[in-house]
């Protein structure tokens, strides 16, 4: 089993930052990939920022060139580091991961409980 612990959201205004992290605890073997999500009011989940153990990264286009994404392997840890954010990234944010437990295993999945970032006009 794996828990996953999110903090650091909150409310900030336009243009300002927030740095998220994501903390998982377990018997992991290792997180091949690590992913932000968010999710805004009447709207789908969509992906923010993923990833990878080697350290390649994917953005929406709308967060490139503002957010970043780094890990540290060695905690199990994720981060997303959000510059000159928008009213529009208003959303509840998810931190996912796709754990394996043994060399031999498949990745399972695992999401965090969401934190909530609103950021005003």
């Amino acid at each position: 089993q794996v828990q996953l612990v999110e903090s650091g959201g909150g409310l900030v205004q336009a243009g300002g930052s927030l740095r998220l992290s994501c903390a998982a605890s377990g018997s992991i073997l290792s997180i091949p990939t690590m992913t932000w999500y968010r999710q805004a009011p009447g709207k789908q989940r969509e992906l923010v920022a993923r990833i990878f153990s080697g350290g390649s990264t994917n953005y929406a286009d709308s967060v490139k060139g503002r957010f970043t994404i780094s890990r540290d392997n060695a905690k199990n840890m994720v981060y997303l580091q959000m510059n000159s954010l928008e009213p529009e990234d208003t959303a509840v944010y998810y931190c996912n991961v796709q754990v394996k437990f043994a060399a031999w295993s498949w990745p399972t999945d695992y999401w965090g409980q969401g934190t909530q970032v609103t950021v005003s006009s």
